[in-house]
């Protein structure tokens, strides 16, 4: 990430269930927007190989890339990791007040905070709602992006959310 380029407001999230769908989804995304490159379950090798190609749509619309789990790729950083690697941008996903100050204690850099609406992703999981959301974000200094059943109408409502995120809205 270059130092001038502001953290985005706009993350689309990666996941396996979106299929071919992804190519769509970075294409909807404005320039400067971020990318959190997750599909954990594929094996090294094609994990690899697909954030290659990834990378390579981002790279043609400026789009920042971040690498989940612990193999960063070669990603401008990394989310979900514990170690902040220096010069590079560091995310952690949230749930609760205690998250927070670990992730702040960790060096990270932005917050993932969810989920704050109901969420295919994860079905029946206790959300935030607007209040939830707005008393945790308030309580760090943290870029803080919602996640969950987020999209361009919730987010305009939220407070104290720097950017929103999701998966199903940009496919």
């Amino acid at each position: 990430m270059h130092r001038r380029q502001p953290l985005p407001r706009l993350w689309l999230m990666t996941d396996e269930r979106q299929g071919e769908g992804l190519w769509d989804a970075l294409e909807r995304l404005p320039r400067g927007s971020g990318i959190v490159f997750r599909h954990y379950s594929l094996p090294p090798a094609a994990r690899k190989a697909l954030f290659r190609k990834v990378e390579r749509a981002a790279r043609k619309r400026r789009l920042l890339i971040l690498a989940a789990g612990a193999q960063a790729l070669g990603a401008d950083g990394t989310h979900g990791h514990r170690r902040k690697q220096r010069g590079r941008l560091s995310s952690a996903p949230v749930h609760r007040l205690r998250e927070i100050r670990a992730a702040e204690r960790a060096g990270a850099d932005l917050l993932f905070l969810s989920p704050v609406f109901p969420t295919r992703s994860h079905p029946g999981a206790t959300t935030l709602g607007r209040m939830g959301f707005a008393s945790l974000a308030r309580r760090t200094r943290l870029p803080v992006i919602a996640l969950g059943g987020m999209d361009e109408r919730r987010a305009r409502g939220l407070q104290n959310a720097y950017g929103w995120a999701a998966i199903d809205a940009w496919t």
